[in-house]
């Protein structure tokens, strides 16, 4: 019993570890980061990806003796950049966007300025990406059960060292999990947040699709050579295998709206 509660401990804690990865490392994670700007420190959190509708602020905190600006135009496009002023309120200026299609990018910059010198946050241009509201409900679901299959796969790769008959139990949990969270609830969020059920293969090359497929295919390839040898190594592999799958920051290679033709290219 103690062992088999250490071995779901250390299966959450690489789950968690990979999870925590995944939001440092995402492209569409804020961009976070602080500069020091006459003595004082100046730490900001600038947003890459926007909810359409919500009227979301660009945020930076109030310095005395300079105005703050943002730079921005559509992202790959012969469009001119745009420089606005960013508006006051209490300590912080903000400033909201106008909204774009879903899939559709900004690329923008926020700088410091006064008669003396401007001082940039940014040390290249930051990507925004703006996406449809996908309901609470979706993606809560869809995130508890991306990460229960995560947890099931490590601990399925964990006891398929002991060479456990269990494994094959774990591993049939896994896949289970995983089309749920992966096959089912995820075309939904994806539907929501940019008009498309699957931008994976074989219709684009959307790396978040193209992840879940894989491992989708690593365990139901283990389960097959299972059956025909008893051999608990192959949840080892795919367990393994997966692991590395999901390293892959999320976003990469996703679903971005090409102004030119008003088609959404997927990867």
């Amino acid at each position: 019993m103690v062992k088999k509660v250490f071995f779901w401990f250390i299966a959450v804690v690489i789950t968690l570890s990979v999870a925590i990865y995944q939001r440092l490392t995402g492209p569409t994670y804020p961009y976070k980061g602080k500069v020091l700007i006459d003595g004082k420190t100046i730490e900001f959190k600038l947003p890459r990806s926007i909810e359409i509708g919500s009227y979301t602020k660009i945020v930076v905190p109030y310095l005395n003796n300079y105005k703050a600006f943002i730079s921005y135009k559509r992202y790959k496009t012969n469009d001119s950049l745009t420089v606005a002023e960013l508006n006051k309120e209490q300590d912080n200026y903000f400033i909201i966007l106008p909204d774009l299609p879903p899939a559709g990018k900004y690329t923008y910059s926020v700088f410091y300025s006064n008669e003396n010198k401007t001082i940039f946050l940014n040390e290249k241009d930051i990507i925004v990406r703006y996406k449809g509201k996908v309901p609470s409900v979706i993606l809560i679901l869809h995130i508890l059960f991306m990460f229960v299959a995560m947890v099931f796969s490590n601990y399925t790769g964990i006891i398929s060292l002991l060479k456990s008959d269990a494994s094959y139990k774990w591993a049939l949990v896994s896949v289970i999990t995983l089309i749920i969270g992966g096959f089912i609830l995820g075309p939904l969020m994806q539907k929501y947040a940019f008009n498309v059920y699957w931008s994976g293969f074989p219709f684009g090359y959307d790396l978040t699709d193209n992840k879940t497929l894989i491992s989708f295919l690593l365990w139901l390839i283990a389960i097959i050579f299972y059956r025909k040898n008893k051999n608990t190594k192959w949840f080892l592999i795919a367990s393994i295998l997966t692991l590395t799958v999901y390293l892959i920051p999320h976003s990469i290679y996703g679903s971005e709206l090409d102004f030119s033709t008003g088609q959404i290219k997927h990867g």
